[in-house]
């Protein structure tokens, strides 16, 4: 099941969205502004976020900025305004696509599901394991000795990249360029928060395993078995 966040300051349009989006079997979160867009983007595990652009307060192409400085979780934006400067706009502050109101919630559910698939097409849908410690790539959720921690979107992404190329360093702009899957910009700094964040998780998980470890002046590489 994919987890969606609807932001938009409509009422209607939110639960019209909703509905159908339920119905396709997908898990809704809402937002009608963006401050609540945002705390939800940080805190919870999202596969896409559809981005109303026009709200009061923060408006969405500013919000989409805001979410890009820490997740390349995909966006998809609504909007009544379809010129393509308008377009251009949205796609050029980090959006993944853009679709005009009125819009057909075929297309946007098969929007959202070809921007989704995308982003996981390469990944195994399996489980990782390295003795006790689980990495679920269906569930993202991380287990060890059965007991589960909770990982942002992007901390979940970074360390399943990681567990999915054991042995090999990855630099911080090798990180963001293959899990945020574009290019590096004013975000370095915010990846070294987010995998100090993954290792701290971890060591609250797996206390004295050391699965990832930092290779100096190179980057970050997961050990398979780590020493105990």
């Amino acid at each position: 099941m994919y987890r969606v966040l609807l932001v938009d300051d409509d009422p209607h349009i939110q639960a019209a969205n909703e509905a159908y989006l339920k119905k396709q079997g997908y898990e809704i979160l809402r937002a009608e502004n963006g401050t609540q867009a945002l705390r939800l983007a940080s805190t919870a595990s999202l596969d896409a976020i559809v981005l109303d652009v026009d709200m009061p307060g923060m408006d969405g192409v500013t919000l989409c900025r805001r979410i890009r400085e820490t997740s390349g979780v995909p966006i998809l934006f609504l909007s009544a305004y379809a010129r393509e400067d308008d377009r251009i706009r949205g796609l050029m502050a980090g959006g993944d696509d853009y679709l005009g109101k009125p819009y057909s919630l075929v297309e946007l559910e098969l929007r959202l599901r070809l921007r989704i698939g995308r982003r996981h097409g390469g990944e195994a849908r399996g489980v990782l394991r390295f003795g006790a410690l689980e990495i679920d790539l269906s569930l993202r959720e991380v287990r060890f000795n059965g007991t589960a921690a909770t990982f942002t979107a992007l901390e979940f992404d970074l360390l399943a990249f990681l567990a999915q190329n054991p042995g090999q360093v990855f630099s911080y702009e090798q990180l963001y360029d293959r899990v945020w899957k574009s290019p590096m910009n004013r975000g370095l700094h915010n990846m070294q928060v987010c995998m100090a964040r993954v290792r701290q998780k971890l060591d609250q998980l797996c206390p004295g395993m050391h699965y990832i470890e930092t290779v100096r002046r190179k980057g970050y590489l997961f050990r398979a078995a780590p020493p105990a």
